[in-house]
């Protein structure tokens, strides 16, 4: 049986680990946004086993914002794309009819939350982000990552041939029905890869909006270049070219 998703309605989720130095000004700002929009709304943020103050700052916010903030606690960490899970299945079980995912530290600033939903279309499944089509771009984002972003980004447009130029970004909006018993596989980052094989394969149709991303100031980044991480990103893009 079908599930009856909430028409127009919108769960925004943002993963979390340590992010004591930014997570109240996160919150303060995406929830600002968030009321300036008429139509269901809620900020779910996932705690992925952070040992420091994060956890007491979100227990504070949750007792200021009850209406517009739900925050889920893992007890261990399960990395991005565990907490990615757990905010996707939370959202389903909520019956919202899309989802937002976008980064604690602020690299992916909130007004551009009202771009996606003006993006988002009845014949349309998934907004991403671009840094690659005209008015994207990156600032003060070291150039060696900037050119494996570039060529990994190139070659996965290519092989996905889905219209969409930037693939890894993982400020995204998604039409929830399309993620139904899905079981996702991926712990780390390469979910987005993994959420892009599966929507692929379900026939979804793509738009992207454009998107500066600008290197963090107050945090850590929790990505790692290593073989692991790109072979678990390109065995999907890979999977999707040869399907």
């Amino acid at each position: 049986m079908a599930l009856k998703y909430k028409k127009n309605s919108l769960a925004i989720i943002i993963p979390m680990l340590n992010e004591e130095k930014v997570a109240s000004k996160c919150i303060e700002e995406v929830i600002k946004e968030i009321k300036k929009i008429k139509n269901e709304v809620l900020l779910i943020v996932v705690d992925d086993g952070s040992r420091d103050k994060t956890s007491n700052i979100l227990k504070i916010k949750s007792r200021k914002y009850k209406k517009e903030l739900v925050v889920l606690t893992h007890e261990k960490n399960l990395g991005f794309g565990g907490a990615l899970q757990t905010g996707i299945k939370e959202a389903i079980k909520r019956y919202f009819e899309f989802y937002l995912t976008m980064d604690s530290d602020l690299t992916n600033p909130p007004i551009h939350i009202h771009e996606f939903i003006e993006a988002m279309r009845p014949n349309v499944d998934c907004v991403k982000a671009s840094r690659y089509i005209k008015g994207g771009g990156v600032e003060n984002v070291p150039y060696f990552r900037q050119i494996i972003s570039i060529a990994g980004n190139f070659l996965a447009s290519k092989l996905f041939n889905i219209e969409i130029k930037d693939c890894t970004n993982g400020f995204k909006m998604v039409r929830l029905k399309l993620l139904e018993n899905i079981e996702f596989k991926e712990k780390n980052f390469s979910i987005i890869l993994e959420e892009l094989y599966y929507l692929k394969k379900k026939k979804a149709k793509f738009s992207e909006i454009p998107n500066t991303i600008h290197v963090r100031k107050n945090s850590k980044s929790h990505f790692k270049y290593t073989p692991k991480i790109f072979y678990d990103y390109f065995k999907y893009v890979l999977k999707s070219a040869f399907a």
